[in-house]
């Protein structure tokens, strides 16, 4: 069986759901266009744990993990199956790397893993479970992470770090969605096409020090994280592909990547 892709995505704000700008068509066109997986892997930063957790629910709640939204936004489910063997297969590749990993019998999909799986996959008609995220580990250790991970590419899993490319939201002030982008997001977005085009690990690891206006771009980068997972778990990945470049509200970057 051939190898299948990791993927990364940003899944911008709640309302994406129903306001899906570029990215919505991107990543349904995406969906459609990757190998059909057996069941996904999700890793999202709106499940953050000081150790890694992974959900075993057969049948996971659709989270809406966000307030003050429009009513439409909290009538939406994602009734997917929930994959129990594969969150056994990613704890016993965490363990065997010598990373601790619990299992939650009961968490859902939160608005990280549901949002953009809409979009790929409206059918929700493949199992999926989603991989806690530790926000208080660096890039380096959501790498090794998917490392630990990559052997399920080679299962027909598919992994998707779900993040955004920029995230400070101390700088959305009722923007117009189309509002023309910071220049700093424009910066901090070409840096990391530039630097993943490379195949540049260590500057990715290192961009807080090294990335133009990483501070700004990210005051916690705990959205940036779940790419770390996607780059680790893409093994030898020779290319990563830019699925999505689009600035929302003007200062949320919505890029994808595809790491093959």
């Amino acid at each position: 069986m051939s190898t299948l892709p990791t993927v990364f995505v940003s899944h911008g704000a709640p309302t994406m759901a129903l306001q899906p700008g570029l990215a919505g068509p991107a990543l349904a066109d995406l969906g459609k266009r990757l190998p059909r997986p057996s069941a996904i892997l999700m890793i999202s930063p709106h499940w953050d744990t000081p150790e890694a957790t992974v959900s075993t629910a057969s049948t996971p709640d659709t989270i809406h993990d966000f307030y003050g939204f429009p009513a439409p936004l909290y009538a939406i489910r994602y009734p997917a199956l929930g994959a129990p063997a594969l969150a056994q297969r990613v704890a016993e590749l965490l363990q065997g790397a010598g990373i601790s990993c619990d299992l939650d019998a009961h968490r859902g999909l939160d608005h990280g893993a549901w949002s953009p799986l809409r979009f790929m996959y409206p059918a929700a008609d493949i199992p999926v479970t989603q991989l806690s995220l530790q926000s208080h580990k660096p890039p380096s250790d959501q790498y090794r992470i998917g490392q630990a991970l990559a052997p399920l590419a080679r299962e027909n899993i598919l992994i998707i770090g779900s993040g955004s490319m920029t995230h400070n939201l101390s700088e959305f002030r009722g923007n117009p969605m189309n509002s023309p982008p910071e220049p700093y997001v424009l910066a901090f977005q070409q840096w990391f096409a530039e630097h993943l085009a490379q195949q540049d690990t260590d500057a990715l690891l290192e961009y807080r020090s090294r990335a133009p206006h990483a501070v700004r771009a990210h005051p916690a980068d705990d959205h940036l994280l779940p790419l770390y997972v996607a780059m680790g778990a893409g093994g030898d990945w020779k290319t990563a592909s830019r699925v999505v470049d689009e600035v929302t509200y003007g200062m949320l970057a919505m890029d994808a990547y595809q790491f093959q």
